[in-house]
């Protein structure tokens, strides 16, 4: 369907082509840039964002990552000329490649090792709140907007996962509200169903939320990574299944150097310095 700037390693290296990207120590930030019509994402950026966080689970140096938009918006979408208007040409199949494409973007997310960190202000619609959606965590802001406007084109709430990570976030009831209706879910009552980690002045959404990030970029990122897959591999087990499934990753991080260091550490009454190994 569309070809993207090819993504190499190490990322701090790469130049991506539609949207920005920032390299500050072991933290990557993400931003969707194009401010003048609120940051909607094209066949092109889905494609190389995809690429992006495949790239991703691949690299040893960024230990964090933090997706945020430009201009006071994070996203409003899918662009309504640039893939509304050409899907609504395309035969099935070609419109199978694009759901599937889509989608491919929010698995590449959930398979990084790495934290991701949504700093969420302004429209945060559509696609966009899905993206915010398959974050690990969600900084807000008291003018965050955030919808899910797929009935609103006249689609199903089913979109790029929702059906199944929304009512995980928010509850199921909640979670059909917001899929069935597309209204608006405002920052202070998102924080409430626990769409937002935290609702901060928009001024310091990006900084906090970075600053969050790099939090954990100096943790126990081997810890960290293996926390992050357990919840995702937990959704579809039993409880017994589960607990057995965490005794066995718990003994793995038991073996690495930073569980060590943090005995060694505290013992010594000292903090401890965390390497990811």
């Amino acid at each position: 369907m569309t070809s993207a700037n090819p993504v190499t390693l190490p990322l701090a290296g790469f130049t991506p082509q539609h949207f920005q990207l920032s390299v500050a120590g072991k933290v990557a930030t993400v931003t969707l840039n194009r401010p003048e019509k609120k940051n909607p994402l094209t066949f092109e950026s889905y494609r190389e964002l995809a690429d992006f966080f495949l790239a991703a689970q691949k690299e040893e140096d960024i230990k964090a990552i933090v997706v945020t938009g430009a201009g006071g918006n994070f996203s409003s979408g899918g662009d309504v000329f640039e893939i509304i208007g050409p899907l609504v040409a395309m035969e099935t199949k070609d419109l199978l490649k694009f759901t599937r494409m889509t989608g491919e973007l929010v698995k590449t997310m959930r398979a990084c090792p790495q934290p991701i960190i949504a700093a969420i202000d302004g429209i945060c619609a559509g696609a966009g709140a899905i993206i915010a959606m398959a974050s690990d965590l969600r900084f807000g802001t008291a003018e965050t907007k955030v919808a899910f406007l797929f009935n609103r084109v006249g689609l199903a709430g089913c979109d790029m996962g929702a059906c199944a990570m929304l009512p995980r976030i928010v509850g199921q009831g909640r979670a059909a509200e917001l899929l069935y209706t597309g209204r608006v879910l405002r920052g202070d009552e998102a924080e409430r169903w626990g769409f937002l980690n935290r609702l901060v002045a928009r001024e310091n959404v990006l900084a906090d939320a970075q600053a969050l990030a790099a939090e954990l970029a100096d943790g126990p990122t081997f810890a960290n990574a293996m926390t992050k897959r357990m919840l995702e591999m937990e959704w579809a087990m039993s409880v017994e299944t589960a607990i057995e499934a965490e005794a066995v990753a718990q003994a793995l991080c038991m073996q690495t150097e930073d569980f060590a260091r943090a005995y060694h550490a505290f013992a010594a009454k000292q903090k401890p310095v965390f390497e990811g190994n």
